[in-house]
């Protein structure tokens, strides 16, 4: 079957929050399609929608529903019709989807690393005894708290603007941005240093963007198709999967990364208590097209290593 192209008259409706990393990667989307398709921007139009993850910003996530806040209301409105597709930072997607909804396409995936960033201290080793480090990410807090018991955590939300800001007012002398989306932003000089995945393991499928559509939704499919990176695909296969199989959340301190390795993948993982004072780590190797059946034995395996009540803060 044929689809009609997107024009003017009837431009894809492209849902995106409305930070600027946000619409940054919205805009990357349109510009991939465009140059896919050879249509002009005004065959394409960007549909802001606010969630409930961008309205509270007061407390932790953990404590108002978890990583589906930054998603609830842009999958809500695709599913009605409203928008046509839907682009998500993939480390803040739910590995369980709606009914009728279809996660296939990937951009290239960025930087995977963590960005050190502070005003006065140029690397995570060098932060003095006991400094303040500000970060919302419950997986950064409790591999911090692990290397660095010493540190101060305090809570840290907001887009890269409000936390950049919150370091010059002195609320904590170092923070933690992820380097992709420095990049997408024209930012990187803001990172003192990137930090390796051995020296800090990165959130599962941080770096990558993710266009879902509605699943019956033959024209989006079309599109989307033709913008699909497929090794970053094979990536986030194992990395979701063994996400899926711990029963990743907001609430659940993971940190997980694969890499292509010819034809084959190199997945390794992390599991943490909040506190920090425990952690099992693992890896895997296997074939690509068994992405995410590697995935799942990783998990299954590093949950067989765990302790007698190393889950009981869940």
């Amino acid at each position: 079957m044929t689809h009609a192209l997107p024009s003017p008259a009837e431009p894809l409706k492209i849902g995106t929050r409305g930070s600027p990393l946000a619409l940054a990667q919205a805009y990357e989307t349109r510009s991939r399609l465009r140059a896919a398709f050879d249509l002009p921007d005004a065959a394409f139009e960007i549909v802001v929608i606010k969630t409930t993850g961008d309205r509270v910003l007061d407390r932790p996530l953990k404590e108002i529903g978890g990583k589906g806040l930054f998603t609830k209301e842009i999958e809500e409105a695709l599913g009605a019709g409203a928008i046509d597709i839907a682009v998500h930072s993939m480390k803040d997607m739910p590995v369980a989807q709606p009914d009728g909804l279809l996660l296939d396409c990937y951009l290239p995936r960025e930087d995977v690393r963590d960005a050190f960033v502070s005003p006065g201290v140029a690397r995570l080793a060098d932060l003095p005894q006991g400094a303040v480090v500000g970060s919302s990410s419950l997986r950064r807090r409790a591999q911090l708290a692990h290397r660095r018991p010493d540190l101060r955590l305090v809570e840290f939300r907001g887009n890269v603007q409000t936390r950049m800001k919150k370091l010059e007012d002195g609320v904590a002398v170092a923070t933690f941005l992820a380097m992709a989306g420095l990049n997408r932003l024209g930012m990187a000089a803001v990172a003192r240093s990137a930090i390796a995945p051995e020296e800090m393991l990165p959130a599962v499928a941080q770096g990558a963007i993710g266009i879902e559509r509605r699943a019956a939704d033959g024209r989006a499919a079309m599109l989307l198709a033709a913008i699909h990176d497929g090794p970053t695909g094979h990536r986030l296969a194992a990395e979701r999967a063994y996400l899926a199989a711990l029963d990743g959340s907001c609430e659940t301190p993971i940190a997980g990364l694969a890499v292509l390795e010819g034809d084959a993948i190199w997945l390794r993982g992390e599991i943490l208590r909040p506190d920090g004072s425990e952690v099992i780590a693992g890896e895997a190797r296997g074939a690509i097209a068994d992405a995410a059946d590697l995935g799942r034995d990783l998990a299954a395996r590093l949950l067989a290593q765990a302790p007698k009540g190393f889950f009981d803060w869940r």
